[in-house]
């Protein structure tokens, strides 16, 4: 999305789930920053992700939940048009 990311992913229950997603934010923030930023070193004070996330569990319903993330891009321009058409 252009303003947001779905992941869905499996933690084992040995790991917090707060640490496993701040492991994820720092480290691709870090590749990002090399990457596109032409930075060489790791930037200390700035933000590249927001501080929140939100976490849900899945259970049987993965596929369902996969499906959603699928098709989030679409389902969100569709409603745009029809908040355009009121």
């Amino acid at each position: 999305m252009l303003d947001h990311v779905h992941i869905l992913i499996s933690i084992p229950p040995k790991y917090a789930v707060s640490q496993v997603i701040g492991f994820i934010k720092g480290k691709s923030a870090i590749h990002l920053a090399r990457v596109y930023g032409e930075r060489k070193k790791n930037f200390v004070g700035q933000y590249f992700w927001a501080r929140g996330f939100l976490v849900s569990t899945v259970g049987r319903d993965e596929g369902v939940i996969r499906e959603h993330i699928r098709t989030q891009e679409e389902e969100d321009k569709r409603l745009d048009q029809l908040k355009m058409g009121k």
